[in-house]
């Protein structure tokens, strides 16, 4: 698949809750070979940082020509790139890494805090062949419940404090829907120790799982090593080129 390094115009860029934004950007040739599970790398364009920083894909509108991207500010950089008005040019490289299996007639997303912007993007394809289930700490973490209702056939929720759906987590909630429901694969993005236990769980009622790994990316593209994990089987890959989803058995022990 081409990667492209791209001078996108901003056309939108907002904050739907105190520190996330979503940002969309003209970027044709990316929205014509970008899949649901792949990211970019952003060159902010002020402030002297060097190295891009990875996004995943939010959301690709094909017929515009435009991709979105939900994130959260948590340094300089994305401080920075929250600054950055509509009608500014942002320089985009993508779509790059492997994206999520395509083939599910009944997939069930699972996502905590911002794990839940990749998987938007495969909601959207799917076009209401999904249910999610998505967790956090309170209610106010879960403002994704609005973004995701027309795209999928269900919303599940949790949170910690019990605030919005079944109190505890996203493993809390998983068992029971995969003895109700017919799920035939399990997409899991967010914390690593949520997807080893969403893994471990869709091991158990024999669905398979894929996950979508974050690791720091200095390049997107294999050159640097930043990325690389050991998988089960010994093997060296790299999350940026190899990834970032995988399939769980390839890098969580599910015995």
């Amino acid at each position: 698949m081409p990667k492209v390094a791209v001078d996108g115009d901003i056309v939108a860029h907002n904050e739907l809750v105190t520190d996330v934004w979503r940002m969309e950007v003209e970027a044709r040739p990316i929205a014509r070979e970008g899949e649901p599970g792949q990211f970019v790398q952003l060159q902010i364009p002020q402030g002297g940082f060097t190295l891009r920083r990875p996004v995943g894909i939010a959301e690709i509108d094909r017929q515009k020509g435009t991709v979105a991207f939900i994130y959260r500010v948590v340094g300089k950089g994305t401080k920075a790139l929250s600054k950055l008005p509509v009608g500014s040019q942002i320089n985009v490289l993508g779509p790059l890494g492997h994206g999520f299996s395509l083939q599910a007639k009944h997939p069930l997303l699972v996502g905590g805090g911002m794990g839940l912007s990749p998987l938007l993007c495969y909601a959207e394809h799917s076009q209401g062949k999904a249910s999610v289930l998505m967790g956090g700490r309170c209610e106010r973490e879960l403002f994704w419940q609005k973004i995701y209702a027309p795209n999928v056939q269900d919303v599940f929720c949790t949170t910690d404090d019990g605030s919005c759906g079944t109190k505890g987590f996203t493993t809390t909630l998983l068992p029971e829907l995969l003895r109700q429901g017919d799920y035939d694969l399990v997409i899991a993005c967010g914390p690593e120790i949520m997807m080893q236990g969403i893994a471990r769980i869709a091991h158990e009622h024999g669905v398979p799982c894929q996950v979508s790994l974050e690791k720091r990316m200095g390049c997107g593209l294999g050159a640097c090593l930043s990325c690389s994990i050991d998988t089960t089987r010994g093997e060296r890959k790299k999350v940026c080129k190899d990834g970032p989803v995988f399939w769980a058995e390839e890098v969580f022990d599910l015995k």
